[in-house]
């Protein structure tokens, strides 16, 4: 058969698999199409629950418009005219007012404000989800440490709606960190109803159910396959949504995906090949919003107890290897901002992401390998979240390739995207191309989460030095303290000591991506890369 009959018979198999359009739409016919929104992504969410084990980004989707938190932040335009979240602004949403001090932060709660079932919200529900997110362990645990938001002895329960929360250091990332998505306030009393000895916390409950009071409330589950949701009628936290129906379809196949939102099947798609998103953009049936992911970086780590990445030399021979300029070109299009091939002496700044020396020397990583006493190289795995696996299959082949001409044979590992998370708290994968942004748009607090010591989430790599913890810790404390000139000095600092250590790879800071047809409005970029459908709209 001839190649291009070969392509004739996979377009038939691949036309033949899509969804057609009266399923997609089967359930929400009943409803007006401007007071439905259909969306479609790769994968969707694992658990319901922020606080749950190992929930995945999807997940973190349906705790935002399921549940309030006290603060919310402002909204911005964004040099590209894309609206974006306020880092700097501090708007009410459960608390209609607050007041900080140098010792505390007390919050005023709104007395309409109710959950899904109809209970009024008070200052007991806000207190035992506070201590539910930091006691759980895991994430939420590490999140609210992020912020010095520790102990359930720190929140305060001064009446029915007036809340305190008890500062236990100076730290300019607390108020920030109460704004983010793991401070989610839950019905306690529907919680606890469904506790038990076992699970006090109602872990089991609510990775199936919400139990908030937000915009939004889960209708129906299927995981792998989609989440219904129906407006809140009674919601306060802001203006009610004009959506009032949210049908979110998982769609494993990007052809798919690409086809319905040009078909005019679908409102929103997510997760498209940035070829897709260059190519749809052009095209200009659809519209295409594009923005620089806040913080955020997609990477190549190498976890420093698994020999031979534990020798310097080897990870410094990876960091030589890699194909920068080919995924650049092959895989994100040009939707990316480059982290490699700064000039020799280029002087190091406060900003991040900024870019590493590294470049693409195959001589010198054989050189590398050679020196570090493996000349003919090793074999190793290179795994990836495969529920994003539209950046990084195609990232990893060509990785998988490279290292193969300096002898490194890698084996590609494909996690499923419900059992990523899972994997790499286990620390048991050698070589891994992930995706890291942090929520609080700050340099201290990505290396809290990526380099430091003591935080074994995120910190994929298992890295760890004392020289870097004191760097981080010390530029939190500047921050705090407003010195200026030390802050500046410590971020250079473990700036550079990650790029002299390189556990892990900076490859590029790519682009969040959403094609939506041109009658929905509303979007909004935020730090947690997941719709907000409170402010979406249809003409």
């Amino acid at each position: 058969m001839k190649r291009r009959d070969v392509l004739k018979s996979m377009t038939a198999l691949a036309a033949g698999s899509m969804l057609p359009a009266p399923a997609i739409w089967s359930e929400a016919k009943a409803q007006a199409r401007n007071e439905t929104l259909l969306l479609v992504s790769e994968s969707g969410p694992n658990n319901l629950d922020i606080h749950g084990f190992g929930t995945n980004r999807p997940g973190y989707e349906v705790a935002w418009n399921c549940y309030d938190r006290l603060i919310s932040h402002g909204t911005k335009t964004l040099e590209n005219g894309v609206a974006s979240y306020d880092r700097d602004k501090y708007t009410p949403e459960l608390a209609e007012d607050w007041n900080v001090t140098d010792t505390s932060a007390t919050f005023k709660l709104r007395k309409d404000a109710t959950f899904h079932d109809g209970t009024p919200v008070t200052a007991k529900d806000v207190k035992w989800s506070f201590d539910r997110a930091v006691t759980v362990g895991g994430f939420p645990t590490f999140q609210m440490k992020a912020g010095s938001l520790e102990k359930p002895e720190q929140f305060v329960v001064v009446d029915d709606h007036t809340f305190r929360v008890d500062f236990t250091r100076k730290d300019k990332l607390t108020m920030p960190d109460i704004a983010v998505i793991v401070p989610s306030i839950f019905n306690a009393e529907l919680m606890k109803k469904n506790a038990t000895e076992k699970d006090p916390w109602a872990m089991d409950y609510a990775k199936a159910n919400t139990a908030g009071g937000g915009a939004y409330k889960v209708t129906k589950w299927t995981p792998g396959t989609e989440v219904i949701y129906e407006r809140n009628e009674s919601w306060k936290g802001g203006p009610l949504p004009k959506i009032k129906r949210i049908v979110w379809r998982m769609v494993p196949s990007a052809g798919n995906r690409r086809a319905l939102i040009e078909r005019g099947d679908a409102d929103i798609s997510f997760d498209l090949p940035n070829k897709d998103f260059v190519e749809l953009n052009q095209a200009g049936k659809v519209a295409v919003v594009s923005s620089p992911i806040g913080n955020g970086i997609q990477y190549i780590g190498m976890n420093v107890t698994k020999p031979p990445f534990d020798k310097l030399e080897v990870r410094q021979a990876v960091a030589y290897a890699i194909p920068y300029q080919k995924i650049m070109d092959a895989v994100m299009f040009g939707l990316a901002k480059p982290m490699f091939g700064a000039p020799e002496g280029a002087a190091l700044t406060t900003a991040w992401p900024q870019p590493h020396g590294y470049v693409t020397d195959l001589a010198k990583a054989k050189a590398l390998l050679a020196k570090a006493g493996l000349p003919n190289g090793f074999e190793t795995t290179l795994s990836f979240d495969l529920g994003f696996a539209a950046v990084n299959e195609p990232l990893c082949v060509l990785v998988q390739e490279s290292l193969a001409q300096i002898g490194i044979k890698a084996t590609i590992n494909k996690v499923p995207g419900s059992s990523w998370r899972a994997e790499m708290t286990k620390k048991e994968m050698p070589l891994i191309s992930n995706f890291f942004s942090g929520w609080l748009d700050y340099p201290e607090y990505f290396f809290f989460w990526c380099y430091h010591g003591q935080n074994s989430l995120f910190n994929t790599m298992s890295y760890q030095n004392k020289d870097m913890d004191a760097l981080i810790d010390a530029a939190r404390k500047a921050a705090a303290e407003g010195d200026t000139a030390a802050y500046d000095r410590d971020v250079k600092g473990f700036v550079a000591k990650a790029f002299d250590d390189v556990p892990r790879i900076p490859l590029f800071q790519p682009y969040l991506n959403a094609a939506m047809q041109k009658n929905v409005s509303g979007y909004r970029y935020w730090f947690h890369r997941q719709l907000d459908y409170r402010t979406l709209s249809k003409a």
